[in-house]
C-alpha cells in the first residue's frame, strides 16, 4: 500500500525536521506554510519600556520559539547581560530549547504544551501583585493573560512579531492538495486553521471536508469539528515527536 501523503503547513523554514521525521517513519511529507511571520521593525512604546524594565518583572513568559528568535535580539540589545531576577517560562520544550541557546534556562509545562498546561503549574497559580511579561507576536488568544491578570499579576505584554495569511493565488491551495493527493493535513494552530478555510473558496471547502487533519491540542481540534471537519487526530502537544506518534496510532488504527 502506497505511504500516506502528510500536508506540513507549518511557517516558512519551521517544517523541515518535521517532514524529515514523517519520512523515516514511512510517510510522505509535503510543505505548504499557511502562516507567515514577520518581524516589527519597531517595537511599541510600552513594549520597548517593558524591555528596558525587564530586571522588574518576577516572571517571564515566552509562547513559542517565534517569540524566541524575534523578541531575544530586542531583549539582547539593551541587556547585554540579563538580569538574575525573572523567572524564565516556556510553553514548550522546543521554546525551552531556543531560549537555552540564548542562556535562559526556562520552566515548562511538559505534556500539555499549551497555554493552559502553562497556567496550571503550581508557582503560576499565588501571582497575586507579582508584575509578568509575556514575549509574544501581536495578537493571539489572550488567554494567558487574561487569567494571570484575574490571579491579580499586573501583566505586560511584549509583542514582537506579527502573523498573516500567505498570499497564495485563488485555488492554489486547493490545487495543491488535489495534485499532492494529500492523506492528510497537519495544522499547527487556531491560526493556520483559519487561514485554511480563508484560502479555500466554499467549494472548495466542501470538496476538501473529509479529508484528515492532524492539530495539536483539543482546543483546535475543537475550532476543526466547528468548522465541520468529520476526521480530526488530535496529538498530544505540537511536537515532531508527539505529531508523528499521533500519525502512528492513526495509521494502526486504520487498521494499515
Amino acid at each position: 500500500m502506497a505511504a500516506e501523503t502528510i500536508l506540513v503547513t507549518r511557517p516558512l523554514g519551521q517544517g523541515e525536521t518535521l517532514c524529515q521525521a514523517l519520512q523515516r517513519a514511512g510517510f510522505r511529507a509535503c510543505q505548504l506554510p499557511l502562516l507567515q511571520l514577520e518581524a516589527l521593525p519597531e517595537l511599541s512604546a510600552a513594549a520597548r519600556r517593558s524591555v528596558q524594565g525587564l530586571a522588574q518583572y518576577r516572571r517571564v513568559i515566552v509562547v513559542s520559539g517565534n517569540a524566541v528568535h524575534h523578541g531575544m535580539p530586542w531583549i539582547e540589545r539593551y541587556w547585554p547581560r540579563l538580569p538574575p531576577g525573572p523567572a524564565w517560562y516556556a510553553v514548550g520544550e522546543a521554546t525551552a530549547r531556543a531560549l537555552r541557546a540564548h542562556g535562559i534556562q526556562a520552566r515548562t509545562p511538559g505534556i500539555d504544551m499549551t497555554s493552559e498546561g502553562l497556567l496550571a503549574l503550581p508557582e503560576l497559580q499565588a501571582v497575586s501583585g507579582e508584575r509578568l511579561l509575556i514575549i509574544k507576536g501581536e495578537g493571539g488568544r489572550g488567554a494567558l493573560r487574561a487569567e494571570l491578570t484575574r490571579r491579580g499579576a499586573r501583566v505586560d505584554e511584549l509583542a514582537c512579531y506579527r502573523r498573516g495569511c500567505p498570499g497564495y493565488a485563488a485555488g492554489e491551495v486547493a490545487a495543491r492538495l488535489a495534485q499532492w493527493q494529500i492523506d492528510v493535513v497537519l495544522i499547527s494552530s487556531g491560526e493556520g486553521l483559519a487561514n485554511l478555510l480563508a484560502l479555500l473558496s466554499p467549494a472548495e471547502t466542501s470538496k476538501f471536508i473529509g479529508i484528515t487533519l492532524l492539530v495539536p491540542s483539543s482546543r483546535v481540534a475543537a475550532l476543526a469539528h466547528r468548522a465541520g471537519f468529520r476526521q480530526v487526530i488530535t496529538a498530544e502537544n505540537a511536537s515532531d515527536d508527539a505529531m508523528v506518534r499521533a500519525l502512528g496510532d492513526w495509521q494502526t488504527g486504520a487498521g494499515e
